[in-house]
């Protein structure tokens, strides 16, 4: 059935719509931390749907808010008023630590970034973006021209000038030898530099990690130190929080927190977790950055009721269960188990990560040079053993993304990493 599924699947969609694993994988049903596929097999997820499973697979508090929703109505867009829209603006509003916020709701961190660009360059009239090295930030035009990742990046044009600053890979690049301190401050000197040699930006739009290119991150305090800069010449800062937001970094709720030194970002943009798995995305920003456009705009789909109702749910329960706190205490224990099997395994490069957003960076032993076959071969093998985990990594990077819903229990978290203990010493 899966084999007929994969032939159909090839003649109707594009080939470049990538799938794991050579054997692919359909699955057909979710509870809690575990998902089956349509042969039966029951796999531990370590991945959550590209980290959009934030608290659980099947939470009766969300299924239930859905279910009522849509026996009310499903959708009605942004033309008319929206209770559940407003309940999570609010509640949004509330915890992103903005001042004067205001919320726009998208259907994806795509359309959230998007956004973002739209309202800096029209609140700073330039079309010049900074953005990170190894960073990735969507799939549209606009958002694929500011992602300095080259195997998600399929063209060079773009509607902006765009132009890469160094610091968000702490152990690869040319200031990787430095200390933290010296670390932050070469990068702060290119940012200078670079500032000298272009027109006035409209903004930084970085991922406190980055996501795809293999939850890399700068020293705490990088993007604080940027800020300072940045802060002095008016151009804003965006923080692209899709994977990092709603407290599964552990130690933050926002992965920005970790360099907030000087205060917020003026841009933050979300998704993925906060549905849960539905299409929920968005923007948060101060009242004069959001209210700057001077034509209408709607959205179709952004902040439809069944999926706010979702939202609203979800994050509910991710408060009242502190599961940001869950985050830190399993993904701590986590992180040091895998450290532990990755000094025993010569293919391993690093363990980094915090929370429950791991990277395991693989290279051929006794250098620096990526390994993707010994990442297909842990794919596939942990997949073997019911654990299923992703893939990432930018600039010739081979990383295995460990991304559970943030609910994991230690006796889940003892079981998977046994699994990737088994799946990394098949290499």
């Amino acid at each position: 059935m899966t084999r007929d599924l994969f032939g159909r699947h090839r003649a109707v969609l594009p080939d470049w719509l990538a799938l794991y694993y050579e054997d692919p994988l359909e699955i057909t049903h979710g509870e809690g931390r575990h998902v089956w596929d349509a042969a039966g097999n029951k796999y531990l997820d370590f991945f959550g749907g590209i980290l959009t499973t934030m608290t659980a697979h099947a939470l009766p508090e969300v299924t239930k808010a859905v279910s009522e929703q849509a026996g009310r109505i499903i959708h009605s867009s942004t033309l008319y008023l929206n209770r559940p829209m407003v309940e999570l603006a609010e509640r949004v509003a509330q915890v992103s630590a903005i001042p004067d916020a205001r919320v726009f709701f998208t259907t994806s961190g795509t359309e959230a970034n998007d956004t973002a660009l739209l309202l800096a360059t029209v609140h700073r009239r330039s079309n010049t973006i900074l953005a990170m090295r190894n960073s990735y930030h969507g799939r549209s035009f606009s958002s694929v021209g500011i992602t300095g990742n080259r195997g998600w990046s399929p063209t060079s044009l773009s509607p902006l000038q765009t132009l890469y600053v160094h610091g968000g890979v702490r152990t690869r690049g040319p200031y990787a030898h430095l200390d933290d301190r010296d670390f932050i401050d070469a990068c702060v000197a290119d940012l200078k530099d670079l500032l000298g040699h272009t027109r006035p930006p409209a903004a930084l739009i970085a991922e406190p990690v980055q996501g795809v290119g293999g939850f890399t991150s700068p020293p705490d305090g990088l993007y604080a130190a940027f800020r300072e800069v940045l802060h002095e010449r008016g151009i804003l800062w965006i923080a692209d929080e899709v994977q990092t937001g709603w407290g599964r970094t552990g130690e933050h709720f926002w992965g920005w927190q970790a360099h907030g030194r000087g205060g917020p970002p003026d841009i933050v943009t979300f998704a993925k977790g906060i549905g849960n798995g539905m299409s929920v995305g968005g923007v948060i920003a101060r009242a004069e950055i959001m209210n700057c456009l001077d034509a209408n705009s709607i959205s179709t789909f952004g902040g439809t009721q069944v999926t706010m109702a979702a939202g609203l749910a979800n994050l509910t329960y991710l408060l009242e269960h502190d599961l940001q706190g869950n985050a830190r205490r399993v993904g701590g224990m986590l992180i040091e188990r895998l450290r532990a099997v990755a000094a025993q395994v010569p293919h391993v490069r690093e363990v980094r990560g915090r929370g429950l957003m791991i990277g395991i960076e693989l290279a051929r032993p006794g250098t620096d040079e990526a390994a993707p076959e010994a990442a297909s071969t842990v794919l596939e093998e942990a997949r073997a053993g019911g654990l299923l985990i992703g893939k990432g990594g930018g600039h010739s990077t081979s990383v295995l993304r460990v991304a559970p819903p943030l609910s994991l229990t230690v006796a889940e978290a003892e079981e998977g990493a046994a699994i990737l203990e088994r799946a990394l010493r098949s290499i």
